[in-house]
C-alpha cells in the first residue's frame, strides 16, 4: 500500500505530518481515528480529525493536497442515504 504524508492541523496533533495510507483513488480517508489509551486502564479516548483540502493554487484553483482538521466534537457524523426520511426535530 501508497502512504502519503499528512499534516494535521488543530487538537493535540497540531502541526504533526504522518504517514496515511491512501485508497485505491489516491485520496486518505474521510475520518482518521486516533485512539489515545487513559492512565488508569480505562476506555481510550478517541481524537478524530476530518480530511480538508490542504489549499488550492492561484492561477487555475487546483487543489493542492489533503490535510485533517481536529473535530473537538469526537463524532462522526451519520450516514444520510438519499432514500431515508429526516429526523423530526426534538
Amino acid at each position: 500500500m501508497r502512504s502519503e504524508p499528512t499534516p494535521f492541523e488543530g487538537g493535540p496533533m497540531d502541526g504533526r505530518v504522518l504517514p496515511v495510507l491512501v485508497g485505491p483513488t489516491g485520496h486518505p480517508p474521510k475520518w482518521y481515528e486516533i485512539p489515545v489509551p487513559t492512565p488508569d486502564g480505562g476506555p481510550p479516548t478517541v481524537l478524530l480529525y476530518e480530511r480538508v483540502p490542504a489549499g488550492y493554487s492561484k492561477r487555475l484553483h487546483l487543489q493542492k493536497g489533503w490535510k485533517y482538521a481536529y473535530a473537538p466534537s469526537g463524532q462522526k457524523p451519520k450516514i444520510r442515504w438519499p432514500w431515508t426520511k429526516p429526523q423530526p426535530p426534538a
